[in-house]
């Protein structure tokens, strides 16, 4: 027998599943109109939102500061949610773009058609704004969305649903058009990843742990956001100040995100030039620094690196640093040790840079820019679903486009197959 929030569960999926048809085929005018009443929303109920996000911060006790930092709203965040909700109903609509159209020989012509994929769950952790920035992105695609936010969150992301919510109740919209799990019941997800009858695709973003879990349990196509473990290779003939600009940025703007800097390479012929002014400045900005032999012979009060930091995303002032041989031993290990998230090259040297580019085999790869552009709004999407470190049907931030599938509209006049 069916427990009762088995059976609540199931319940979103069929309303979410049932509003998708809708969806599909509401005009890009009533979309946009709905996404510029959120964005007003947002912005005129932030005292609620921020009540509400205080509330969750002092229920996290002892928590880190870069866990507090993804945790937090403030007026400034919310307006941001606010903008992206208003860039996304600027974008274009991608439901029914005709991708190509072309004429049989027998007189039939076929056309590849974008249409929304249907039903989305996104199982997510920490980050409240990713409950704004997913319905936006959704609803603009023509999806119905499920969220399942982190515990940590939840009176955050209850208050920014709520705010949605009125939102589309004001519009009339199908009642299971947006959804939210509001439960800190971690038997939720088991059951959400079984309804392959109802939901078409599973976004988990968050931690590794979080992402395993999903990927062993779902029978629902899942596509992969995983951990972010950035790297910036200093090359023998890059710019040191640029270097250290790019670098000081990748890992100490914002460490608590996915796009943070979490190793640094560096050539051997530039590493006594280079490390001891960086290194400097990161110890003085209280960055913890773990490092190989050759990077301890510069700054002796580094710690020792082992294997498993260079495979560590730390989402925090911590950073594995490795002096290497050449352009080939830092490819090599960028791409055994990395999560195929972002990284980057500073070098003025046009080959290098084009073999750097073309070898990484990550999501986003950069030359002479941080790390920390990989973002949906920075990418000129208006916000992002999550940045999807796969190889399948999306890569990189996921906006408007990534949300769609297509289909083949085939016109005849009567033909029949012989």
């Amino acid at each position: 027998m069916k427990q009762n929030l088995e059976i609540q569960i199931e319940n979103i999926a069929k309303l979410a599943q049932a509003a998708s048809r809708s969806l599909a085929a509401l005009p890009s005018t009533v979309k946009n109109a709905v996404l510029e009443d959120f964005a007003s929303a947002l912005l005129s109920n932030q005292a609620v939102i921020l009540k509400a996000n205080q509330k969750d911060i002092s229920e996290s006790p002892g928590k880190g500061k870069a866990f507090i930092d993804r945790l937090s709203l403030d007026e400034a965040r919310i307006k941001q949610m606010a903008d992206s909700l208003l860039d996304i109903a600027k974008l274009k609509d991608p439901v029914d773009e005709v991708m190509r159209a072309w004429n049989t020989p027998g007189g039939l012509n076929i056309q590849k058609a974008r249409v929304p994929i249907g039903v989305v769950a996104i199982i997510y952790e920490s980050r409240p704004n990713v409950t704004a920035d997913c319905i936006g992105l959704c609803f603009k695609s023509g999806n119905s969305v499920i969220l399942r936010g982190g515990s940590e969150a939840l009176n955050s992301n209850l208050a920014i649903f709520n705010v949605a919510k009125e939102v589309m109740q004001k519009h009339s919209l199908a009642e299971g058009a947006i959804n939210l799990i509001a439960t800190t019941n971690r038997q939720a997800i088991g059951y959400l990843l079984k309804l392959n009858d109802y939901i078409d695709v599973v976004i988990p973003r968050g931690g590794e742990g979080l992402i395993k879990k999903v990927v062993r349990a779902s029978v629902i196509p899942v596509i992969k956001h995983s951990k972010g473990i950035c790297h910036v290779y200093v090359d023998l003939d890059a710019d040191l100040n640029m270097a250290q600009n790019i670098c000081w940025n990748a890992k100490c703007q914002r460490p608590g995100v996915c796009n943070a800097m979490e190793s640094m390479l560096v050539h051997r012929d530039v590493a006594a030039r280079f490390l001891p002014g960086m290194l400097k400045k990161f110890k003085e900005a209280g960055v913890q620094i773990r490092g190989c032999a050759l990077t301890r012979d510069i700054a002796s009060w580094a710690k020792q690196a082992t294997a498993k930091d260079y495979r560590t995303e730390y989402s925090d002032l911590i950073l594995s640093v490795k002096v290497v041989d050449d352009l080939d031993a830092a490819i090599a290990h960028i791409n055994d040790y990395g999560s195929h998230h972002s990284d980057s090259i500073v070098t003025d040297n046009n080959d290098t840079a084009a073999k750097f580019l073309k070898q990484i085999d990550s999501a986003c790869v950069y030359l002479n820019a941080s790390t920390r552009f990989t973002d949906g709004n920075q990418f000129g999407m208006g916000a992002e679903i999550g940045i999807s470190t796969g190889k399948l049907h999306a890569r990189g931030p996921m906006g408007l486009e990534e949300l769609t599938t297509y289909k083949y509209l085939v016109y005849g006049s009567g033909q029949v197959r012989v």
